[in-house]
This record gives C-alpha cells, structure tokens and sequence, in this order.
C-alpha cells in the first residue's frame, strides 16, 4: 500500500515513526480474505416457472385439486363419524351416510391412484365428480333418496332386511359389503397396474408409450376397472337395500360399458392387431353377457 504514495507525502513522512510491517501484511491480508467486499453478489436461482394448468380454473388447478380433498375428506369424516353412532343405536338409516362415505372413498382413490400412477394425466376431472355428467350424479342422489325413503315409510319392508344375521349384520348387507369391497380393490388394482396406460376416457389415437398390459389383473380380466365399478355400483344398492334403483343400476351400467368396450376395442384392434385379439380370447370382461 505505501508504494502507491506520492513523493511529496513520503517526504513530510520522514520523522514519522515508520509503519510496522505486520500491519501491513495484515491489512493486505484482511482484504483479500473478504472477496464479498469487493464482488457483487451473485444472483440468487430463481424456481423454474409454474405450469400454467397449475393456475386457478387451469386443468390441474392446484386450489381445485385442495378444494375438491377438502370437501371429500370432510365428507368422508362426518358421514364416517354418523355411520357409526347411527349403528351403535341399530338406527337403519346408518345406510344413507355410509353411502355417502363409499362414494367419497371411490373418488379420493380416483384422483389418489392417476397421481400416484398416472401423474400427467392426474388433473381436477380425475376425481370424477362432475366429469361423467348429470346422470351420474341423479343415480346417486337417487339411490340416497330412495333408501331414506324407503326406511323412513317401510322400515319393515322385506327385501330392506333380508337373510339370516351374521354377527348381528344381515346376509343382504353382507353380500353388499363383498361386492363393494372386490369392486373397489379391482379398479384400484386396475389403475395402478396400467399406469401410464390407463386413461378416463377412451383413447382414439396411439401414443408413442401405449403398450398392452397383459400382467396382474390384467392377465385375467380384459377391462378390470369396469369390472370394478360395475360390480361396486350394484353392490353399493344392496347395501342400501333399493330395488328400483338397484335395477335401474344394473341396467344403466350394463348398456354404458356394453357400449363403452366395444368402441375401445375396435381402437384396441387397430392399435395392437393380432396381439390383442389373441388376448382377448384368452381373457374375460366379468360382467354378465358381455364377451
């Protein structure tokens, strides 16, 4: 540092009592310790950009995907909870909030398993509550209102109680619980096994990464998701103890998936060729009639 003085300050400076060399060592020293004091600080890394599908109202809103597990869990959690009490009491409307608790159980897993399994595709319709129109939502809100009809004015009713108790359970509520139960596990089985493969909707062109999925459920049942849904759906209305709409159900469903698997199969055909017509004579869809 004294190199960079002038002559005339190093002349005045003659009888000054001369810098102590260690000092010196140690202001060079200091400075060169601290870089930051002579840099600028580097520019922190911003996070990449968000999806705009991530925005509210986008496909994959994020506050719709909280609010729609908002409402499933509270509604799981207070039917749930009414389930039980209206039991413990042998109140038969203990149905109609346990329904309500199914339902928010199927459609958690709907979104739960595409997230977990099928992440691209896990947007707000893959909860399923208002992507299958209004006709989905009537047939429930129908089948609540029937049962709580039903044992509101005919709690008596034979077909509402019907079979020997097991446990203290009736066989008919028995047999509801297996159905709904095999129903549930197979579409989620479904889901999962197929992973990128499985979609909502049928796929009319083939992408790059499609395969056919012919291992675990799939080795056995040709379409295991609608095997499941079908048979949790009638199980669901035994439990309840309708007939009308358990009827209607087994009609309704029936047509859809009839009509449903035949169109997915012709793209299935066109997509595959001879792969997936040889497995699908060694292979079974489940539902009653239909090949």
């Amino acid at each position: 540092m004294a190199q960079n003085t002038t002559p005339s300050n190093s002349s005045s400076n003659t009888n000054s009592e001369p810098t102590t060399p260690e000092l010196n060592s140690f202001t060079v020293n200091t400075t060169a310790s601290h870089p930051a004091t002579t840099m600028s600080n580097p520019t922190t890394k911003l996070p990449p950009p968000l999806d705009p599908s991530n925005y509210p109202n986008g496909k994959k809103s994020l506050s719709g995907v909280s609010l729609r597990a908002f409402l499933i869990g509270t509604t799981l959690g207070l039917s749930a909870s009414l389930t039980i009490a209206l039991r413990i009491f042998d109140n038969p409307l203990w149905r109609v909030p346990f329904f309500l608790a199914s339902l928010s159980v199927f459609h958690f897993l709907e979104y739960y398993i595409t997230a977990e399994y099928n992440t691209c595709y896990a947007n707000v319709s893959a909860f399923l509550l208002s992507s299958n129109g209004w006709a989905y939502n009537v047939a429930h809100i129908s089948a609540a209102l029937e049962c709580l009809l039903a044992q509101l004015f005919w709690p008596n009713a034979r077909y509402l109680n019907w079979g020997a108790p097991v446990a203290g359970i009736k066989i008919q509520v028995v047999a509801g619980l297996v159905l709904m139960i095999v129903g549930q596990i197979v579409r989620t089985l479904a889901m999962a096994q197929a992973g990128s493969n499985f979609n909502h909707t049928v796929q009319v062109e083939r992408k790059e990464d499609h395969s056919l999925v012919t291992h675990g459920i799939y080795a056995v049942l040709r379409h295991p998701s609608y095997f499941g849904f079908f048979w949790w759906g009638l199980g669901t209305q035994v439990v309840l103890g309708n007939v009308v709409c358990f009827v209607g159900y087994a009609i309704v469903l029936w047509k859809f998936f009839y009509s449903r698997i035949y169109r997915e199969e012709r793209f299935l055909i066109a997509f595959f060729g001879d792969d997936y017509i040889k497995y699908k004579k060694r292979s079974w869809v489940g539902i009653p009639f239909i090949r």
